[in-house]
């Protein structure tokens, strides 16, 4: 014979009926189910007001939660991230707050359950951050000290066409200085793009990139591009980070993944459109988007225009009067002493200067770069 399971609602329906037969006072019957009289008159009452749904458990959850957040805030946060899919709590609860400063707004953490409640927030899988290693991280004191710079991932926008965003950022505001999508990353794609940022924005102290095209040349003492050679003459230092290791420019690498996020998915139908959407992207990023790393502030707030302005003519490369100075032939070769050596082509036609160290052997210089050591003795050139 199967044993037969009671639930609490059961032994109240029974409790019910033997009350309901007389035989027992209120108080014999409660010592007998085990319960106090105050239960008993309870559930006597429920019964008589509502019948058998009276003896049913009630809901526990209060009536009303007094730390429950404002309808008015939890619709505004809710709309707000629709419009920018990508900000998390802290962003939109800035961004907000600015707009209604009077309302109630709730902590960071409960405004990120607000948008869980809501289906607007998808878990990601979290990685273990690596420690970085190489070179320093670079920092920048005021802004224009360091420009970083990069070619975002190439893709194809809506008539199958290669697009490669060309973005500027300065270091230490966090301001996007430019974002032009490019049909290649040649140099003679890339320098329009900086000579409209230098002549808006004035020149920088020192532009870090990575070592890819046209930032970099291989075949070149220092890897120095012919962009590289073009700055170096404009008085702007050019930084290259270590080869496989893109954290040594993390800032720009971190900014890349919002713009992919924000304009990419999906591409627009032409690089026209595409460059809409990137104008789009750059003011809301500079002047609408709070950055949490500068103090929830956009970037804009804390961008200054450099003070060293853009020349009209392209300067030349001056040495102290110490250094014996040689002009670099067209093919990359140069003679000094008598003697001729291969030096680059990419410094062709420009002014390199000569440091006597020691008796027979040179330091070679390009401006404030030095690219090797050039020993008399045996006519050799060693590039660092």
């Amino acid at each position: 014979m199967p044993w037969k399971e009671t639930t609490p609602v059961d032994q109240r329906m029974r409790w019910i009926g033997a009350l309901s037969t007389c035989r027992w006072t209120m108080l014999e019957l409660c010592r007998l189910y085990g319960i106090s009289r105050k239960t008993g008159y309870k559930w006597a009452r429920r019964y008589g007001e509502e019948g058998l749904e009276g003896l049913k458990d009630r809901s526990r959850r209060p009536a009303s939660c007094p730390h429950r957040t404002d309808e008015r805030c939890e619709a505004a946060l809710v709309e707000e991230r629709r419009k920018h899919p990508s900000w998390g709590a802290r962003k939109l609860l800035t961004r907000l707050s600015r707009r209604h400063p009077d309302w109630p707004w709730p902590a960071a953490s409960t405004a990120t359950a607000v948008l869980k409640r809501h289906g607007l927030v998808t878990p990601r899988k979290l990685r273990p951050r690596k420690p970085s290693r190489g070179k320093p991280h670079l920092e920048a004191a005021a802004p224009n000290d360091l420009w970083t710079a990069d070619f975002k991932g190439e893709f194809r926008t809506g008539d199958r066409r290669l697009c490669y965003p060309l973005t500027l950022a300065d270091h230490r505001s966090r301001f996007l200085l430019e974002c032009r999508g490019r049909r290649s990353t040649a140099r003679a794609h890339a320098r329009p793009v900086f000579e409209q940022a230098f002549s808006t924005y004035g020149l920088p102290r020192a532009i870090l990139t990575d070592g890819g095209p046209p930032f970099s040349c291989a075949a070149t003492p220092r890897r120095l591009s012919r962009l590289a050679v073009w700055w170096i003459k404009l008085g702007i230092e050019p930084i290259l980070i270590q080869p496989g290791h893109p954290e040594q420019n993390g800032r720009h690498e971190r900014m890349h993944r919002t713009l992919k996020a924000e304009t990419a998915r999906p591409p627009a139908a032409s690089l026209e459109a595409q460059q809409a959407a990137f104008d789009r992207f750059r003011h809301e990023y500079n002047h609408e988007r709070p950055h949490e790393a500068i103090g929830q502030v956009p970037p804009a707030e804390l961008y200054a225009h450099s003070p060293r302005r853009y020349p009209m003519h392209e300067p030349q490369v001056s040495y102290p009067g110490h250094l014996e100075v040689r002009r670099v032939r067209s093919k990359g070769g140069i003679r000094f002493q008598g003697h001729r050596f291969h030096l680059s082509e990419t410094l062709g036609r420009e002014w390199v200067g000569f440091e006597e160290v020691d008796d027979g052997l040179w330091t070679v210089r390009f401006g404030a770069f030095v690219l090797g050591r050039y020993d008399a003795r045996d006519e050799t050139f060693e590039p660092l």
